[in-house]
């Protein structure tokens, strides 16, 4: 925590020695709006959250949240400036404002979006209160932040947060386009190339082939270790059903993720996926030499059977064509999946035998564990990564060599 709060002054300090000196510069006759004020909080609330996602503390999920959150904030601050009415702040002055007002908002504006605690999902709002604006306001706003580019087009921040305010209301070439305009400004910067090839794929219904893979390729080329481009180079091999390519980006991400973060447990799960596709092992995750000899099942192999069941009042939720994920996973360990057998919903209720034929990797399997808990997850989308909408259930741990195992699919995914 010291170390952070350490850091994080540093960054306000950083951001305060761009604003006040040429405040206490400034001519009398020249005024400071809110504006200056409001991008330097944007830029440094950015560089937090940017932190916390590489340090594994923040999900992709919670980062994009946050984003938007405070690129609609800086927006209504936007809406409510008249810098024609307002008296002007001018030199000395306008450096006490800037002083007092960077950290303050600074402070701020991460207590509300910017920690893991506000992000986690038993304390985000819901989308009903999160939100005081409706659709139409918060279009009226990217307007008029749209129009102040016109006139400043040579600020790189403006055009990120209008790429993102873009892309918030669903106008994803608009916001390729804004993002075209800040990489240009900014072009040795991996997560802006990143976010480029994400929004541009978007507009294309959702395809990353062409002009994004290139983007994704430059991001890479910068940033080996960008999350955001490995997760999307990760998911242009998949697509061409290169699950090797698509293994070899993924574990890049799963190597530098922190054992118990949220993109890791993702990560693992679309790695999963593209080996059970690929039909054989294309690489053990890294996350497999965590595995200690002492604890592999006695005899040197393994297998867990029993039966899997839908709960009647899921029933009507499920197609005869969606697909059964049947797994184990270690009950303590990796979270990656052991051994998995795929079968259509309309085999339900489905006998099953999970054993180290079944594999991900030579050294993540099941005889490598003497505890584990077998799970089972009606796919709507024939992925292994669980998307809302799917229908899961688990069995209470038990061992390697188990028989008789139920496990009762009845949870919706939220």
């Amino acid at each position: 925590m010291t170390v952070f709060i350490v850091v994080a002054a540093l960054l306000v300090l950083g951001a305060l020695l761009f604003i006040v000196p040429p405040l206490v510069r400034a001519k009398g006759g020249k005024s400071v709006s809110r504006s200056s004020v409001n991008a330097a909080v944007y830029r440094d609330q950015l560089r937090e959250l940017d932190a916390d996602l590489a340090a594994g503390t923040l999900s992709q999920e919670g980062y994009e949240q946050a984003r938007r959150e405070v690129d609609t904030r800086v927006l209504q601050e936007a809406a409510a400036e008249d810098t024609a009415s307002a008296p002007p702040v001018r030199g000395r002055n306008a450096a006490v404002v800037a002083t007092i007002a960077v950290p303050v908002l600074a402070g701020l504006l991460y207590l509300l979006v910017g920690t893991p605690q506000a992000l986690s999902p038993e304390t985000l709002p819901s989308n009903d209160s999160a939100h005081t604006i409706d659709q139409q306001q918060l279009v009226a706003m990217v307007e008029k932040l749209a129009e102040r580019m016109k006139a400043n087009p040579d600020d790189p921040d403006g055009w990120v947060m209008l790429a993102r305010s873009y892309s918030v209301i669903g106008r994803f070439a608009d916001s390729a386009n804004a993002y075209k305009e800040a990489t240009a400004r900014v072009p040795d910067n991996a997560q802006l190339l990143a976010d480029y090839a994400d929004a541009l794929a978007m507009a294309q219904n959702r395809r990353l082939e062409g002009e994004p893979e290139k983007l994704i390729a430059r991001a890479l080329k910068i940033d080996p270790n960008n999350v955001k481009a490995l997760a999307l180079a990760g998911t242009i091999a998949f697509d061409r059903k290169d699950y090797a390519s698509a293994v070899t980006h993924w574990q890049r991400i799963v190597q530098t993720a922190p054992p118990d973060s949220k993109i890791k447990q993702a990560i693992e799960a679309s790695i999963a996926e593209a080996q059970a596709l690929a039909g054989k092992p294309v690489a053990a995750p890294p996350a497999a030499m965590a595995a200690s000899p002492a604890a592999a099942a006695p005899g040197g192999s393994a297998t867990v059977s029993g039966v899997v069941t839908l709960a009647p009042e899921l029933s009507s939720k499920v197609a005869p064509n969606d697909i059964v994920f049947i797994y184990a996973r270690a009950a303590e360990g990796p979270r990656s999946p052991l051994a998995v057998l795929r079968k259509p919903a309309r085999e339900l209720p489905a006998k099953f035998t999970l054993d180290d034929s079944m594999a991900m990797g030579p050294d993540l399997k099941l005889s490598s564990f003497q505890r584990v808990i077998v799970a089972a997850r009606v796919s709507k989308t024939g992925e292994v990564t669980p998307r809302p909408g799917d229908l899961q259930g688990t069995s209470e741990v038990v061992a390697s060599s188990a028989t008789g195992v139920t496990v009762v699919i009845n949870t919706e995914v939220r």
